[in-house]
């Protein structure tokens, strides 16, 4: 059984881009973009310049441009006719698919994880949940950055747990593309007066220590579902509010 020592991935409450050194470059950029839109460093509709990125990161436009056209395979980020590339931009057909697709597969993984999660792993949870929470106290960029960081550190912690080779780079590529979303979703609850949404962090440790894989299914689906609802009321308020402009 797992003692929890397995280590998070990324760097939780490391925050902002940092420079990459010259080791294997080419990797270490794009490994730095892609953590970057996981955690939500880039937001939705954001254009990103190469020669702004390469200075960010201390190295040539090359590497930037190849990191870039790789996201870009990946469905992180999208091209315009331009030659530009940007994150993009929230839609309610890429919500719901997004939401759809990580309800299923991390749903799948969580259930395969509870069986090697021990003490050490809870544990490991329950701290990362208060430090979400305590992220959240006083809300701004830094704050909401370091959350959305322990949150991924949390649910990655149990998917790894899982062992799954095939649904593992799956996940990561739903999180690599709903990084910004969720981000932007954060920064909806002080308009909601919503919770910061760490219950159902709390319900499903309990439903992961008592075995239970049906509860513990029903609260990572009330999480993730959470942040996309969210923003799905955000677009509908704001669709509303545009035809109220255009018929007034």
């Amino acid at each position: 059984m797992p003692d929890g020592s397995r280590s998070q991935s990324g760097r939780a409450g490391g925050g902002g881009i940092t420079p990459v050194l010259r080791e294997t470059l080419h990797d270490r950029v794009y490994a730095e973009l892609r953590r970057s839109l996981v955690h939500g460093v880039f937001v939705s509709g954001q254009m990103l310049r190469i020669q702004d990125l390469a200075e960010k990161l201390n190295t040539s436009t090359m590497p930037v441009r190849e990191a870039l056209a790789r996201l870009i395979s990946e469905q992180a980020l999208e091209a315009l006719p331009n030659r530009s590339v940007r994150v993009p931009v929230i839609t309610r057909e890429k919500l719901d698919d997004l939401a759809r697709a990580r309800v299923l597969i991390e749903g799948e993984v969580t259930a395969r994880a509870m069986d090697r999660l021990g003490p050490g792993d809870f544990a490991r949870l329950k701290d990362l949940t208060r430090s979400c929470e305590a992220a959240f106290t006083v809300r701004n960029e830094d704050n909401i950055r370091r959350a959305t960081e322990l949150n991924h550190a949390f649910h990655d912690h149990i998917y790894r747990a899982a062992g799954s080779p095939v649904l593992q780079p799956m996940i990561e590529s739903l999180w690599l593309q709903s990084g910004p979303y969720v981000h932007a979703a954060a920064f909806l609850h002080d308009e909601t007066s919503d919770p910061a949404g760490t219950h159902h962090h709390w319900e499903l440790i309990k439903a992961l220590e008592n075995g239970d894989r049906k509860g513990a299914v029903t609260a990572l689906t009330r999480d993730i579902t959470r942040a996309f609802s969210l923003l799905r009321n955000k677009l509908d308020a704001e669709e509303a509010d545009a035809r109220t402009r255009q018929h007034g």
